[in-house]
């Protein structure tokens, strides 16, 4: 069978005892789960003693995960078992090492996939791999802050008119994707301000590919204008989103967290909550911006074009 092994890491400031706690006991993990957070409706009963838990849900499958060793501040190890959506085993462990002031923490999985799917293998490492880094995250401003600065609104079905856009179309790596964003947007911000006349609407982002695999990420930045400009600025390109139906999940909070949504979004593809339409790439609009508002108020509406 096609052996899986997926290993992340993140350093918090915070205390080994202080962030053990967060991990030993299941009460605590709906806090900060990657998974938990997907599926509010989700039903998830944690044993009395807290080392042990199993989950039921539309998005999340489900499945029962259980403590069966561990010293104190230092090191967890558990058994997970997955039941839906197939069924297999996984062991996972915790290494928590005092380092520069804080604590490096270090959530590891082994595990492997049925022979059927042996060509799901680096795919699932690399979504796998996405879930931990969103749960690290989660679990450091968890520890630094004592809440996660990310929340789900799902706001449901509704239409769209449509818009006529201009923007700034890159492609880099999911590590560029950040810096290189900030600077499209501040060309797209100049040319907002320079025809505030023309602008119709908010800034969004459009993603046109997306590889968790090969770390590639195409996308287009932008704002909805009242008329295409002629002629076109150096460098920027113009297009159209169509009117269409969509479904609409709000994200509030900071966007290293926006993870938590898209995965949501693609989860609920995958449990048949609507259907995608084709040809119509997904779009975040952006209510506010950051420098407007601290971080954890900014709001995010993601969109999928649905049939």
């Amino acid at each position: 069978m096609p052996k899986i092994f997926v290993s992340k890491s993140e350093h918090i400031n915070a205390t080994p005892e202080a962030i053990f706690p967060k991990l030993n006991d299941f009460h605590e993990w709906p806090k900060w789960s990657p998974w938990l957070i997907q599926d509010p409706e989700a039903t998830v009963d944690v044993a009395e003693d807290g080392k042990s838990y199993s989950w039921q849900g539309k998005r999340v499958g489900s499945g029962e995960m259980s403590v069966i060793s561990e010293t104190k501040d230092e090191y967890l190890n558990c058994d997970l078992t997955f039941l839906t959506p197939y069924k297999s085993t996984a062991k996972t462990s915790f290494k928590l090492t005092p380092r520069d002031g804080g604590t490096e923490v270090t959530w590891t999985m082994d595990s492997s996939l049925p022979f059927f799917m042996f060509w799901m293998k680096k795919s699932m490492e690399a979504f796998i791999g996405s879930d931990y880094d969103r749960g690290l995250a989660m679990l450091k401003e968890l520890s630094e802050d004592g809440t996660v600065h990310s929340s789900l609104d799902f706001k449901g079905e509704s239409e769209f008119a449509g818009c006529d856009y201009i923007g700034k179309t890159t492609h880099c790596t999911i590590d560029e994707v950040g810096l290189k964003m900030q600077a499209d947007f501040a060309a797209v911000g100049n040319y907002s301000k320079e025809n505030e006349d023309n602008i119709a609407g908010i800034p969004f982002s459009i993603y046109h590919k997306w590889d968790m695999v090969k770390r590639n990420v195409s996308y287009t930045a932008a704002t909805p204008v009242k008329k295409l400009p002629t002629p076109l600025p150096a460098g920027m390109i113009v297009g159209k989103i169509p009117a269409t139906r969509i479904y609409t999940l709000r994200h509030i909070g900071s966007y290293k967290h926006l993870g938590n949504a898209w995965t949501t979004l693609y989860g609920m593809v995958r449990a048949k909550t609507f259907k995608v339409k084709k040809g119509i790439h997904p779009f975040e609009i952006y209510q506010n911006m950051p420098g407007e508002v601290p971080d954890e108020e900014l709001i995010t509406d993601i969109n999928f074009a649905i049939k």
